[in-house]
């Protein structure tokens, strides 16, 4: 016989089970929104990452495309790069396009960033020009840095020459004491627009009252930016230098567009010597491998950059 008592442990039997079927459907809603990126992450990027390790290991050939035959080889291939001369030219090529990038793409967006936090006519419109070459196709940046550059009719040499601050044309994509420097120019000219962007953003999210503060107190324009501007600019700082330089170590469209990694090897990059072993001369297990010995690096910078982020933290 049922009695009143009853019918409110039913009751609330029920809810209970009804609230814990709305929690698995809102648990299963949120876990659909994830499939797709580690599908897309999964493909895209899991899957190459795995088929090139493997491939680091193997005797890859271009028969093997069509026999599916690669010999396993071990550390064959790694062996051959690390003691290849190449290697250590391509990696302090890297080294030196990676860092002169990175400090003269930082230096000129700050401040230029710097520069545009001031309020004056049409500045929204050079900030919108400014994005231009971030814009820009990578292969259409190389073309016009190639045009710019070139020895007998590049426009550089021709206001240079003008400007009298040359005697003779600089040959800047077929010297190798100047080769370098072309692609890094073209490099940072490509990069500003990514770092004054950011930065820009992170100094609006300075309070201007700070600055009227230390205006009272009398601090000058460079003790502002000392004690007030780059200590609250420093975590937007170091997120727009880690990205920069993941960017920056893997470049290849520019380079392989103005040099090709020559002349006589002095803008050879990590990634323009894996495409060169891999496409030009068909060792694609040794490609692979410096593709690899490439991502290690990057990986070990991130640790290095989340490690510090994980110090300063803790040190606040």
């Amino acid at each position: 016989m049922t009695t009143l008592l009853d019918k409110p442990v039913r009751t609330a039997a029920h809810s209970d089970g009804r609230a814990a079927a709305v929690a698995r459907r809102a648990r299963l809603a949120r876990m659909s929104f994830y499939v797709p990126a580690v599908l897309y992450l999964v493909i895209f990027f899991g899957y190459p990452i795995v088929a090139n390790l493997v491939m680091s290991f193997q005797n890859y050939s271009v028969t093997s495309f069509y026999d599916g035959d690669a010999p396993f080889t071990g550390l064959a291939n790694y062996a051959g790069i690390l003691t290849d001369d190449l290697f250590s030219t391509t990696l302090w090529n890297t080294a030196v396009f990676t860092l002169a990038s990175l400090i003269l793409q930082f230096a000129i967006g700050l401040g230029l960033a710097l520069f545009f936090r001031r309020r004056f006519p049409l500045s929204g419109t050079l900030r919108a020009l400014l994005l231009l070459p971030w814009l820009l196709p990578l292969l259409v940046s190389g073309t016009v840095f190639r045009w710019l550059l070139d020895q007998d009719y590049g426009v550089i040499n021709q206001v240079l020459l003008n400007l009298h601050l040359i005697s003779d044309p600089v040959p800047w994509l077929v010297s190798p004491d100047h080769a370098m420097t072309a692609v890094v120019i073209a490099n940072v000219w490509i990069g500003i627009p990514f770092n004054m962007v950011i930065l820009y953003g992170g100094l609006q999210s300075i309070p201007p009252q700070l600055y009227e503060a230390a205006s009272l107190d009398g601090a000058g324009a460079w003790q502002k930016f000392r004690h007030l501007t780059w200590p609250l600019l420093r975590p937007v700082s170091s997120v727009v230098v880690m990205l920069g330089l993941i960017y920056t170590i893997k470049a290849f469209d520019v380079v392989m567009v103005l040099t090709q990694g020559g002349p006589a090897d002095s803008t050879q990059l990590l990634s323009t010597w894996s495409y060169q072993l891999s496409f030009t001369n068909l060792r694609f297990g040794q490609g692979a491998a410096v593709s690899n010995v490439l991502i290690v690096i990057a990986m070990l910078c991130a640790l290095v950059y989340l490690r510090a982020v994980r110090a300063e933290q803790s040190e606040r």
